[in-house]
């Protein structure tokens, strides 16, 4: 995995964000990435953002104190060319970690490209970026309806006919 493979090479983030757009059961899913003059709004399915949260705190965690404490500057700089608005819908993403410099590379593919070995975009997280998003997309991705008891599905603000109960029983959460 290398970030040269990458259309547009943020290099370091200057921030990055996961929010949900809409109401339960009807949101829609982004990371807001920032890098000098460079903005990209890569759009997501809701298991794709869980996943990266879920992989950031796996690969946070497997990290002793030392190499915690040995975060250090990404392998790319800043975004430092033109101004550069991107915003689409991401087919796949690829994380890495980097224990040399204590970072991770992220790789966004968009579903409209037809080279799926080339990224669209390529950026480096910081240590600390990357256990903020992890949180913050976790709790994103559980702020939506809750799931039922018995099926595990999610339950709609109109009741849910669980499978598990025949159908027959309507739960409310």
């Amino acid at each position: 995995m290398e970030a040269s493979q990458a259309r547009y090479r943020f290099g370091a983030l200057s921030s990055i964000a996961a929010e949900a757009i809409g109401e339960p059961g009807k949101r829609t899913f982004k990371l807001t990435l920032n890098a000098g003059a460079a903005t990209a709004i890569v759009w997501l399915e809701k298991e794709q953002l869980s996943q990266l949260g879920t992989r950031l705190q796996e690969i946070i965690s497997t990290l002793s104190d030392e190499e915690r404490s040995q975060s250090g500057d990404a392998p790319e700089p800043e975004w430092n060319d033109r101004i550069t608005n991107l915003d689409f819908k991401a087919a796949k993403l690829a994380l890495g970690y980097d224990s040399g410099s204590g970072n991770f590379l992220l790789l966004a593919h968009n579903m409209e490209e037809e080279d799926d070995r080339t990224a669209t975009i390529s950026c480096w997280i910081s240590l600390t970026q990357g256990g903020e998003l992890g949180e913050e997309a976790l709790r994103v991705c559980a702020a939506g309806r809750p799931q039922c008891p018995l099926c595990s599905r999610p339950i709609d603000p109109d009741g849910h006919m669980c499978p598990r109960a025949n159908g027959h029983a309507p739960l409310q959460d």
